[in-house]
Order: structure tokens, then C-alpha cells, then sequence
């Protein structure tokens, strides 16, 4: 069966669109997805900083036309998108370190992501404030008080760590980071060519 590890960050708008606009695909090719929470303000210390100097200069002619371009990729998706929102850009080390705590259940994981996705971009919420991930964990259903306490637990720490090294390693540079087999795809834009591989895959 055709397989695909989706690395993410809540915080990214380009996610936000990819983790909505991949479903019809794995719905299409049948392929397994395994969510993979990480922090992709480790990434960008670790191999992408000018991310940082590009946030410095928004308007640079390429920050500006992103933006425009995310903004319609949303229409395109069909997806409502508040952003930036005053939050931006919203630390997301609690939201990922909730999403790792829920990781060995993924389709919890799934859930509670898409909520948060949808808290952050469709509503404009703050994903690092404790009330807000808990609200969104109770909400989808599961114990958000039990969720929160659990991201201070340095087991999870050191996942959603391990996460982020493991993406580097595996040639990451931002979210979403999409793998099949040792193949690397990047961003919502990517997301034809990851369906064609998937269904090469499949066959």
C-alpha cells in the first residue's frame, strides 16, 4: 500500500491548506498517512534562517505575492483563512507538543489537528494559549485538561525533538514536509506530484 509521512506545524497557513487539500487524495489512492507533528522553528534554526530575515521585510516583492497567492489558494480550497492574524507568527511549541502527545493515536491526532488548524486560520485563535488547546482537545471529544498537562511531560519534549531532527535529517526545510519512500515533496503547491507518486505506488 502506497504510504506517505506528512510532517507539520499548526502555525503554517501553506499546512493549514496541504493537511485539508491532501485528504481527497488519500481518499482517491487508498495510500496510509502517518501524521508526524514537529516544530518548524527547529527546522528553520537548524537549515532555513532566512526565513526570519524574510519576515523582517514583508514588503519584499516575494513576501508580498505569497501572501496573495495563499489567499487564493484558499478560495481555490474553498477554505475560509483569517491571516495574519494578530497572533502571527504564533509560537507553536504547546499546540506540537499536544499534537505529539496524541501521535501513537492518530486518528486523535487527526482530529484535534484539524480543529486547531481550523481555531488558528478559519477563526483567528491563539493555538499557544492553554485554554484554547484545551478547549479545542474537549471539543473534538477528548480530555483537553489531561492533553495540556501532558505536554509538559519531557517524554513528549523529547518527541516532538526527536520529530524535528528526524524531518532535518530526512532533508526537511519547512511545513508541510511530505515523504514517500525516500522522495521529498514540499508544500501545498507539491501536492499533484505527491498524488502521481502515491498512485505510481499503489499500482
Amino acid at each position: 500500500m502506497a504510504h506517505v509521512e506528512f510532517f507539520y506545524d499548526l502555525s503554517s497557513p501553506w499546512t493549514y491548506l496541504a493537511f485539508n487539500n491532501i485528504q481527497c487524495i488519500l481518499a482517491e489512492t487508498g495510500a496510509k498517512v502517518t501524521w508526524r507533528p514537529f516544530l518548524v522553528g527547529g527546522v528553520f534554526n537548524a537549515v532555513n534562517p532566512s526565513v526570519y530575515q524574510a519576515r523582517a521585510e514583508p514588503m519584499d516583492p516575494k513576501i508580498v505575492h505569497n501572501y496573495r497567492w495563499l489567499h487564493e489558494w484558499a478560495r481555490v480550497a474553498e477554505l475560509p483563512l483569517v491571516f495574519p492574524t494578530a497572533h502571527h507568527p504564533v509560537k507553536s511549541v504547546l499546540a506540537m507538543r499536544a499534537c505529539c502527545v496524541l501521535e501513537p493515536n492518530q486518528t486523535a491526532l487527526h482530529q484535534f489537528s484539524k480543529a486547531a488548524f481550523d481555531a488558528y486560520f478559519a477563526r483567528g485563535e491563539n493555538i499557544d494559549e492553554p485554554d484554547v488547546i484545551r478547549t479545542i482537545a474537549d471539543n473534538c471529544g477528548l480530555d483537553g485538561a489531561s492533553l495540556v498537562s501532558g505536554t509538559a511531560e519531557q517524554t513528549i519534549k523529547d518527541q516532538l525533538r526527536s520529530n524535528t531532527e528526524e524531518a532535518i535529517l530526512s532533508g526537511a526545510y519547512g511545513s508541510p514536509t511530505m515523504l514517500i519512500d525516500d522522495a521529498l515533496y514540499f508544500g501545498n503547491d507539491q501536492l499533484p506530484l505527491v498524488r502521481a507518486a502515491l498512485l505510481s505506488e499503489g499500482n
